[in-house]
């Protein structure tokens, strides 16, 4: 079978996981990239054995005409990007956050729709193996019906005066951290396990002062089904496992028939009602980011290309996850519960 041709924009720090699962999917191969700066691009080049490297992205596109792009790079830049690529009409994949605002995602949205290009947000959260596991468990029954959702997360990676220099210091700028950067993932997590949501309630502070944004959450969400949701979160404060970024935290889920429990390194334990808890024997990967969840993104991608089929995380879906990011903004700053469709 003919392999997708594809490029990257982007060679950072994240976009090493991207090149990475590239590496591993037959169906694909990357035949170019482009970065600004020359040497991460060519650092990446030599690393991942890529034909060609450049330093204006539209130049590439028009001289490999690849099947699709995958955009790893700021999210202040996506905008300009997919503009440019949109009128090509090929595919894209790429990474979240998709827009500094929510104005401007909706921007976004537009744009490929008039230009109806296929488009998946790089949202890898609810592909990692757990919560796809999680997900069977629920669809099949395994607790009942679900009323309480708990997922509490400490990466311990924002103390001190050091915080984020090692790996990605432009956090330390941002007005916006904690709920942008990584409360996204746990809110389209939550949507993928849970259902829509109908309310959002939010408390945010800062405890690292050396920062500009929120560090800490405390956000409550109400699903249209009547379930409830938590995220206990803070980057401030550390887990007990060597890998803080593999489960990101643990989870409960509660049901009328039991609960179900993922711990620090992805074991899931249920406990039926009245009986002892029970481990739920699969096996996650401990390859690439946080149980190879990169690699299982990007083959759904894949798959949506070849079978035409719709992107999980596509933007006219993920657009409702951006929504309730900025009600838990507007909830935290108002300090009252917030209605989804008001």
């Amino acid at each position: 079978m003919k392999k997708l041709k594809g490029v990257v924009v982007g060679a950072g720090y994240f976009s090493d996981f991207h090149y990475d699962a590239w590496s591993r999917i037959s169906e694909v191969e990357i035949v170019a990239l482009s970065d600004l700066d020359g040497t991460k691009a060519s650092e990446m080049q030599e690393k991942y054995n890529i034909a060609k490297v450049y330093t204006d992205f539209e130049e590439m596109i028009r001289t490999e005409k690849p099947d699709f792009v995958d955009i790893v790079t700021p999210p202040a830049t996506h905008f300009e990007i997919i503009k440019s690529i949109s009128g090509y009409g090929i595919p894209m994949i790429c990474q979240k956050p998709l827009a500094p605002t929510f104005a401007e995602s909706e921007q976004i949205l537009d744009l490929l729709n008039a230009n109806n290009v296929p488009f998946m947000v790089h949202e890898n959260f609810r592909f990692q193996p757990w919560h796809r596991e999680i997900k069977k468990l629920l669809d099949a029954n395994a607790i009942g019906k679900p009323h309480n959702f708990y997922f509490q997360t400490r990466m311990g990676d924002g103390h001190g005066e050091e915080a984020y220099l090692s790996r990605q210091p432009y956090f330390r700028e941002y007005h916006r951290l904690l709920i942008y950067e990584t409360g996204i993932h746990f809110i389209d997590t939550f949507r993928y396990l849970g259902g829509e949501i109908s309310e959002v309630f939010a408390r945010l502070k800062r405890l690292n002062p050396v920062i500009n944004g929120e560090d800490t959450a405390q956000v409550q969400f109400t699903f249209e089904n009547g379930a409830w949701g938590t995220w206990d979160a803070n980057r401030y404060n550390e887990d007990v496992v060597p890998n803080k970024r593999y489960t990101f935290g643990t989870f409960l889920i509660e049901g009328s028939e039991g609960s179900i429990r993922l711990d620090l390194e992805g074991k899931i334990k249920i406990q039926k009602l009245g009986q002892e808890q029970m481990e739920h024997i699969y096996t996650p990967s401990t390859a690439g980011f946080a149980g190879d969840c990169c690699f299982s993104t990007h083959e759904h991608f894949i798959k949506g290309l070849l079978e035409k089929s719709d992107f999980e995380t596509r933007a006219s879906d993920y657009i409702k996850s951006l929504k309730i990011q900025e009600l838990v903004y507007k909830s935290a700053t108002e300090n009252r519960p917030i209605l989804v469709n008001n």
